[in-house]
Protein backbone atom coordinates (compact mmCIF):
# COMPACT_ATOMS: atom_id res chain seq x y z
CA UNK A 1 0.00 0.00 0.00
CA UNK A 2 1.49 3.57 -0.63
CA UNK A 3 1.91 5.87 1.50
CA UNK A 4 -1.08 7.36 3.20
CA UNK A 5 -2.81 10.29 0.90
CA UNK A 6 0.25 9.80 -1.87
CA UNK A 7 -1.61 9.81 -5.18
CA UNK A 8 -1.69 7.39 -8.13
CA UNK A 9 -1.51 8.03 -11.30
CA UNK A 10 -2.60 6.03 -14.46
CA UNK A 11 -2.55 6.81 -17.60
CA UNK A 12 -4.00 5.44 -21.01
CA UNK A 13 -4.13 6.82 -24.62
CA UNK A 14 -6.33 6.81 -27.43
CA UNK A 15 -5.79 4.00 -30.00
CA UNK A 16 -6.39 3.91 -33.88
CA UNK A 17 -7.22 -0.05 -35.18
CA UNK A 18 -4.78 -0.53 -37.88
CA UNK A 19 -5.23 -3.38 -39.85
CA UNK A 20 -8.62 -6.46 -39.10
CA UNK A 21 -10.86 -4.39 -37.18
CA UNK A 22 -13.49 -5.30 -36.14
CA UNK A 23 -12.90 -8.84 -36.22
CA UNK A 24 -11.43 -8.80 -32.86
CA UNK A 25 -15.40 -9.41 -31.76
CA UNK A 26 -15.79 -12.64 -34.42
CA UNK A 27 -12.61 -14.65 -33.42
CA UNK A 28 -10.12 -12.64 -35.56
CA UNK A 29 -6.98 -11.19 -35.91
CA UNK A 30 -6.19 -7.38 -35.89
CA UNK A 31 -3.45 -4.98 -35.35
CA UNK A 32 -3.68 -2.06 -33.45
CA UNK A 33 -1.64 1.15 -31.72
CA UNK A 34 -2.46 3.37 -28.75
CA UNK A 35 -0.53 6.87 -29.44
CA UNK A 36 0.23 9.84 -27.09
CA UNK A 37 -1.65 12.54 -28.34
CA UNK A 38 -4.87 12.29 -26.60
CA UNK A 39 -5.19 10.44 -23.20
CA UNK A 40 -6.94 9.94 -20.32
CA UNK A 41 -5.28 10.70 -16.91
CA UNK A 42 -6.81 8.77 -13.78
CA UNK A 43 -5.85 9.63 -9.96
CA UNK A 44 -6.29 7.62 -7.02
CA UNK A 45 -6.15 9.31 -3.64
CA UNK A 46 -6.55 7.45 -0.25
CA UNK A 47 -9.68 8.57 1.73
CA UNK A 48 -12.23 8.11 4.28
CA UNK A 49 -14.79 6.30 1.72
CA UNK A 50 -15.05 5.25 -1.64
CA UNK A 51 -15.65 7.85 -3.98
CA UNK A 52 -15.80 8.57 -7.74
CA UNK A 53 -15.52 12.26 -9.42
CA UNK A 54 -17.66 13.37 -12.00
CA UNK A 55 -15.37 13.87 -15.12
CA UNK A 56 -16.22 15.29 -18.79
CA UNK A 57 -17.98 12.37 -19.88
CA UNK A 58 -20.46 13.03 -16.85
CA UNK A 59 -21.60 16.20 -18.03
CA UNK A 60 -25.18 17.27 -17.05
CA UNK A 61 -25.23 20.13 -20.12
CA UNK A 62 -25.13 19.33 -24.02
CA UNK A 63 -25.21 21.53 -27.05
CA UNK A 64 -28.41 20.16 -28.64
CA UNK A 65 -30.86 17.23 -28.45
CA UNK A 66 -29.04 15.48 -31.14
CA UNK A 67 -25.78 15.59 -28.67
CA UNK A 68 -27.67 14.42 -25.57
CA UNK A 69 -29.42 11.38 -27.51
CA UNK A 70 -25.38 10.30 -28.82
CA UNK A 71 -23.95 10.90 -25.41
CA UNK A 72 -26.20 8.71 -23.65
CA UNK A 73 -26.28 6.09 -26.04
CA UNK A 74 -22.53 5.90 -25.92
CA UNK A 75 -22.26 6.83 -22.18
CA UNK A 76 -25.52 5.77 -20.85
CA UNK A 77 -26.98 7.52 -18.01
CA UNK A 78 -24.00 7.75 -16.09
CA UNK A 79 -21.66 8.68 -17.91
CA UNK A 80 -17.77 7.78 -16.84
CA UNK A 81 -18.60 6.90 -13.31
CA UNK A 82 -20.06 3.79 -14.15
CA UNK A 83 -17.34 2.66 -16.14
CA UNK A 84 -14.85 3.52 -12.80
CA UNK A 85 -17.09 1.55 -10.93
CA UNK A 86 -17.98 -1.59 -12.87
CA UNK A 87 -13.77 -2.13 -13.10
CA UNK A 88 -13.86 -1.14 -9.31
CA UNK A 89 -16.10 -4.30 -8.87
CA UNK A 90 -14.79 -6.68 -11.49
CA UNK A 91 -11.36 -5.91 -9.97
CA UNK A 92 -12.40 -6.89 -6.10
CA UNK A 93 -14.39 -9.92 -7.25
CA UNK A 94 -10.90 -10.94 -8.93
CA UNK A 95 -9.15 -10.46 -5.84
CA UNK A 96 -11.47 -12.38 -3.83
CA UNK A 97 -11.56 -15.13 -6.70
CA UNK A 98 -7.78 -15.55 -6.44
CA UNK A 99 -7.85 -15.06 -2.95
CA UNK A 100 -5.65 -12.02 -2.99
CA UNK A 101 -5.76 -10.00 0.06
CA UNK A 102 -5.59 -6.20 -0.41
CA UNK A 103 -5.55 -3.31 2.30
CA UNK A 104 -7.83 -2.14 4.14
CA UNK A 105 -8.34 1.51 2.12
CA UNK A 106 -10.44 3.57 0.57
CA UNK A 107 -10.15 6.13 -2.26
CA UNK A 108 -11.30 9.39 -4.11
CA UNK A 109 -10.84 8.43 -7.94
CA UNK A 110 -11.19 11.61 -10.21
CA UNK A 111 -10.07 11.39 -14.33
CA UNK A 112 -9.68 14.02 -17.16
CA UNK A 113 -9.71 12.73 -20.62
CA UNK A 114 -8.88 15.06 -24.04
CA UNK A 115 -9.61 12.36 -26.38
CA UNK A 116 -11.74 13.44 -29.19
CA UNK A 117 -15.45 12.33 -28.23
CA UNK A 118 -17.70 9.90 -30.52
CA UNK A 119 -15.11 9.29 -33.38
CA UNK A 120 -13.73 5.55 -32.66
CA UNK A 121 -10.78 6.40 -30.72
CA UNK A 122 -11.39 4.33 -27.60
CA UNK A 123 -12.32 6.98 -25.16
CA UNK A 124 -14.44 4.87 -22.67
CA UNK A 125 -11.86 2.20 -22.99
CA UNK A 126 -9.26 4.20 -21.58
CA UNK A 127 -10.97 5.19 -18.96
CA UNK A 128 -11.55 1.63 -17.59
CA UNK A 129 -8.14 0.62 -18.64
CA UNK A 130 -6.60 3.23 -16.66
CA UNK A 131 -8.85 2.57 -13.60
CA UNK A 132 -7.74 -1.07 -13.63
CA UNK A 133 -4.05 0.49 -13.95
CA UNK A 134 -4.45 2.59 -11.03
CA UNK A 135 -6.44 0.37 -8.84
CA UNK A 136 -3.60 -2.62 -9.50
CA UNK A 137 -0.96 0.24 -8.41
CA UNK A 138 -2.69 1.61 -5.74
CA UNK A 139 -3.59 -1.85 -3.72
CA UNK A 140 -0.35 -3.57 -4.80
CA UNK A 141 -2.20 -6.35 -6.79
CA UNK A 142 -0.54 -7.89 -9.55
CA UNK A 143 -2.58 -9.32 -12.60
CA UNK A 144 -1.09 -11.03 -15.19
CA UNK A 145 -0.76 -8.46 -18.46
CA UNK A 146 -2.67 -11.10 -20.72
CA UNK A 147 -5.84 -11.39 -18.30
CA UNK A 148 -5.97 -7.14 -17.97
CA UNK A 149 -7.66 -6.25 -21.12
CA UNK A 150 -10.68 -8.75 -20.59
CA UNK A 151 -11.21 -7.50 -17.43
CA UNK A 152 -11.48 -4.11 -18.83
CA UNK A 153 -14.27 -5.50 -21.55
CA UNK A 154 -15.90 -7.67 -18.90
CA UNK A 155 -16.63 -4.36 -17.13
CA UNK A 156 -18.09 -3.08 -20.41
CA UNK A 157 -19.35 -5.89 -21.84
CA UNK A 158 -20.98 -7.45 -19.25
CA UNK A 159 -21.43 -5.22 -16.19
CA UNK A 160 -22.51 -1.83 -18.51
CA UNK A 161 -24.18 -3.94 -21.70
CA UNK A 162 -21.81 -2.21 -23.92
CA UNK A 163 -21.15 -3.75 -27.24
CA UNK A 164 -17.39 -4.05 -27.53
CA UNK A 165 -14.24 -6.55 -28.47
CA UNK A 166 -11.12 -7.14 -27.08
CA UNK A 167 -8.92 -4.76 -29.33
CA UNK A 168 -9.17 -1.48 -27.78
CA UNK A 169 -8.18 -2.60 -24.10
CA UNK A 170 -5.57 -4.50 -25.25
CA UNK A 171 -3.70 -1.79 -27.07
CA UNK A 172 -4.52 0.47 -24.16
CA UNK A 173 -3.01 -1.91 -21.34
CA UNK A 174 0.20 -3.11 -23.63
CA UNK A 175 0.45 -0.10 -25.35
CA UNK A 176 3.18 0.26 -28.75
CA UNK A 177 2.16 -1.54 -32.19
CA UNK A 178 0.53 -4.29 -30.88
CA UNK A 179 -0.79 -8.25 -33.45
CA UNK A 180 -3.52 -9.53 -31.71
CA UNK A 181 -5.14 -13.26 -32.63
CA UNK A 182 -8.07 -13.63 -30.96
CA UNK A 183 -8.66 -17.76 -32.10
CA UNK A 184 -11.66 -19.15 -30.99
CA UNK A 185 -10.02 -22.29 -28.95
CA UNK A 186 -7.46 -19.85 -27.37
CA UNK A 187 -10.73 -17.60 -26.11
CA UNK A 188 -12.59 -20.30 -25.16
CA UNK A 189 -9.75 -21.82 -23.24
CA UNK A 190 -8.60 -18.67 -21.35
CA UNK A 191 -10.43 -16.17 -21.78
CA UNK A 192 -7.91 -13.39 -23.85
CA UNK A 193 -6.07 -14.29 -27.19
CA UNK A 194 -2.43 -14.34 -28.22
CA UNK A 195 -1.08 -10.75 -28.24
CA UNK A 196 2.26 -9.99 -30.19
CA UNK A 197 4.13 -6.32 -29.24
CA UNK A 198 5.73 -5.02 -32.60
CA UNK A 199 7.39 -2.27 -30.91
CA UNK A 200 11.20 -2.44 -32.87
CA UNK A 201 8.93 -1.96 -36.02
CA UNK A 202 7.47 1.14 -35.22
CA UNK A 203 10.38 3.17 -36.45
CA UNK A 204 9.99 2.30 -39.55
CA UNK A 205 5.71 2.52 -40.00
CA UNK A 206 5.35 5.60 -37.85
CA UNK A 207 6.85 8.06 -40.19
CA UNK A 208 4.57 7.17 -42.60
CA UNK A 209 1.20 6.67 -40.35
CA UNK A 210 -1.26 9.66 -40.14
CA UNK A 211 -5.13 9.73 -38.37
CA UNK A 212 -7.66 12.21 -39.23
CA UNK A 213 -10.78 12.54 -37.36
CA UNK A 214 -14.02 15.26 -37.28
CA UNK A 215 -16.32 14.71 -34.36
CA UNK A 216 -19.15 15.47 -36.77
CA UNK A 217 -18.89 12.60 -38.20
CA UNK A 218 -19.29 10.29 -35.69
CA UNK A 219 -21.51 7.07 -35.96
CA UNK A 220 -23.04 5.33 -32.66
CA UNK A 221 -21.26 1.46 -33.62
CA UNK A 222 -24.02 -0.26 -31.19
CA UNK A 223 -26.62 -0.73 -33.23
CA UNK A 224 -24.88 -2.16 -36.35
CA UNK A 225 -22.43 -4.39 -34.51
CA UNK A 226 -25.23 -6.06 -32.80
CA UNK A 227 -26.83 -6.51 -36.34
CA UNK A 228 -23.28 -8.15 -37.69
CA UNK A 229 -22.91 -9.98 -34.52
CA UNK A 230 -26.54 -11.59 -34.65
CA UNK A 231 -25.79 -12.29 -38.22
CA UNK A 232 -22.02 -14.24 -37.39
CA UNK A 233 -24.45 -16.33 -34.40
CA UNK A 234 -26.34 -17.53 -36.96
CA UNK A 235 -23.51 -18.30 -39.43
CA UNK A 236 -24.92 -15.99 -41.84
CA UNK A 237 -22.24 -16.97 -44.70
CA UNK A 238 -21.35 -13.59 -45.88
CA UNK A 239 -20.37 -12.21 -42.23
CA UNK A 240 -18.09 -15.43 -41.74
CA UNK A 241 -16.31 -14.90 -45.00
CA UNK A 242 -15.79 -10.96 -44.35
CA UNK A 243 -14.20 -11.96 -40.70
CA UNK A 244 -12.29 -14.72 -42.01
CA UNK A 245 -10.71 -12.41 -44.96
CA UNK A 246 -10.52 -9.01 -42.29
CA UNK A 247 -8.13 -11.83 -40.25
CA UNK A 248 -5.91 -12.54 -43.19
CA UNK A 249 -5.79 -8.72 -43.98
CA UNK A 250 -4.36 -8.51 -40.44
CA UNK A 251 -2.07 -11.58 -40.93
CA UNK A 252 -0.29 -10.19 -44.29
CA UNK A 253 0.00 -6.93 -42.21
CA UNK A 254 1.83 -8.60 -39.58
CA UNK A 255 4.06 -10.47 -41.78
CA UNK A 256 4.50 -7.32 -43.77
CA UNK A 257 5.71 -4.86 -41.27
CA UNK A 258 7.80 -7.81 -39.34
CA UNK A 259 9.85 -8.74 -42.90
CA UNK A 260 10.02 -4.88 -43.66
CA UNK A 261 7.76 -4.99 -46.79
CA UNK A 262 5.70 -1.68 -45.75
CA UNK A 263 5.34 -1.21 -49.48
CA UNK A 264 1.75 -3.69 -49.08
CA UNK A 265 0.51 -1.61 -46.08
CA UNK A 266 -1.73 0.80 -48.28
CA UNK A 267 -3.02 -1.76 -50.85
CA UNK A 268 -4.13 -4.16 -47.12
CA UNK A 269 -5.00 -0.73 -45.43
CA UNK A 270 -7.79 0.18 -48.36
CA UNK A 271 -9.11 -3.18 -48.50
CA UNK A 272 -10.26 -3.44 -44.90
CA UNK A 273 -12.56 -0.58 -45.79
CA UNK A 274 -13.60 -1.75 -48.62
CA UNK A 275 -14.64 -5.23 -46.83
CA UNK A 276 -16.42 -3.32 -43.95
CA UNK A 277 -18.48 -1.08 -46.62
CA UNK A 278 -19.86 -4.23 -47.98
CA UNK A 279 -20.94 -5.27 -44.33
CA UNK A 280 -21.54 -2.19 -42.30
CA UNK A 281 -24.01 0.36 -43.33
CA UNK A 282 -21.56 2.90 -43.32
CA UNK A 283 -22.71 6.62 -43.63
CA UNK A 284 -22.02 8.80 -46.70
CA UNK A 285 -20.37 11.06 -44.87
CA UNK A 286 -17.66 8.63 -43.05
CA UNK A 287 -17.08 7.40 -46.49
CA UNK A 288 -16.11 10.47 -47.56
CA UNK A 289 -13.67 10.67 -45.24
CA UNK A 290 -11.70 7.72 -46.65
CA UNK A 291 -12.34 8.91 -50.04
CA UNK A 292 -11.21 12.23 -50.01
CA UNK A 293 -7.53 10.84 -48.35
CA UNK A 294 -7.63 8.77 -51.22
CA UNK A 295 -8.22 11.12 -53.59
CA UNK A 296 -5.08 13.13 -52.29
CA UNK A 297 -2.78 9.69 -52.70
CA UNK A 298 -3.13 8.04 -49.29
CA UNK A 299 -4.42 4.76 -48.29
CA UNK A 300 -7.44 5.10 -45.72
CA UNK A 301 -10.13 3.30 -43.49
CA UNK A 302 -11.73 3.32 -40.10
CA UNK A 303 -9.81 3.79 -36.88
CA UNK A 304 -12.80 2.84 -35.36
CA UNK A 305 -16.49 2.75 -36.23
CA UNK A 306 -16.48 6.43 -37.62
CA UNK A 307 -15.52 9.75 -37.03
CA UNK A 308 -11.68 9.06 -37.69
CA UNK A 309 -9.70 7.40 -40.30
CA UNK A 310 -5.83 5.76 -40.10
CA UNK A 311 -3.34 5.32 -43.05
CA UNK A 312 -0.47 5.82 -44.66
CA UNK A 313 0.93 8.62 -46.51
CA UNK A 314 4.09 9.58 -47.66
CA UNK A 315 5.77 12.86 -45.88
CA UNK A 316 6.72 15.91 -47.78
CA UNK A 317 3.84 17.36 -50.45
CA UNK A 318 1.95 14.58 -50.52
CA UNK A 319 0.88 15.11 -46.44
CA UNK A 320 0.61 18.36 -47.01
CA UNK A 321 -2.21 17.38 -49.62
CA UNK A 322 -3.84 14.91 -47.39
CA UNK A 323 -3.94 17.51 -44.62
CA UNK A 324 -5.57 20.65 -46.69
CA UNK A 325 -7.97 18.43 -48.63
CA UNK A 326 -9.29 16.71 -45.13
CA UNK A 327 -8.89 20.11 -43.77
CA UNK A 328 -11.96 21.29 -46.89
CA UNK A 329 -14.14 19.24 -45.39
CA UNK A 330 -13.68 19.85 -41.30
CA UNK A 331 -10.84 17.13 -40.38
CA UNK A 332 -7.98 17.69 -38.22
CA UNK A 333 -5.05 15.42 -39.17
CA UNK A 334 -1.89 14.61 -36.89
CA UNK A 335 1.07 12.28 -37.21
CA UNK A 336 0.44 9.84 -34.30
CA UNK A 337 3.50 9.12 -31.84
CA UNK A 338 2.80 5.71 -31.32
CA UNK A 339 3.02 4.92 -27.13
CA UNK A 340 5.40 2.91 -25.23
CA UNK A 341 4.64 1.25 -21.78
CA UNK A 342 7.16 3.68 -20.67
CA UNK A 343 5.21 6.90 -21.91
CA UNK A 344 2.42 6.70 -19.64
CA UNK A 345 4.75 8.15 -16.67
CA UNK A 346 6.02 10.73 -19.18
CA UNK A 347 5.03 14.16 -18.65
CA UNK A 348 3.25 15.10 -21.91
CA UNK A 349 1.04 18.07 -23.44
CA UNK A 350 -1.67 16.15 -22.25
CA UNK A 351 -0.86 16.88 -18.40
CA UNK A 352 -2.60 20.39 -19.62
CA UNK A 353 -5.72 19.13 -18.77
CA UNK A 354 -5.25 18.90 -15.29
CA UNK A 355 -3.80 22.42 -14.81
CA UNK A 356 -6.02 24.26 -17.20
CA UNK A 357 -9.51 22.42 -15.44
Amino acid sequence: MKESMQVIRARSFARAGFLGNPSDGYFGKTISFSFTEFCVDLRLTESSRLRFVPGEVDDASFESPRQLVRDLRLYGYYGGIRMLKAVAKLFFEYCEEHAIEIADANFTAEYKINIPRLVGLSGSSAICSAMLKALMEFYGVDIPLEEQPTIVMCAERDELGIACGLQDRVAQIYNGLVFMDFNRGLMDATGHGAYERLDAHIAALQPRLYIAYDPRRAEESGRAHRKVLQRFQHNDRDVTAAMSEFADIAQQGRDAIVEGRLAALPELVNANFDLRDRIFNVSEENRRMVMVARSAGASAKFAGSGGAIVGLCEEGERYDELTKALAQIGCRTIRPQIARKADESLTLESDAIWRNS
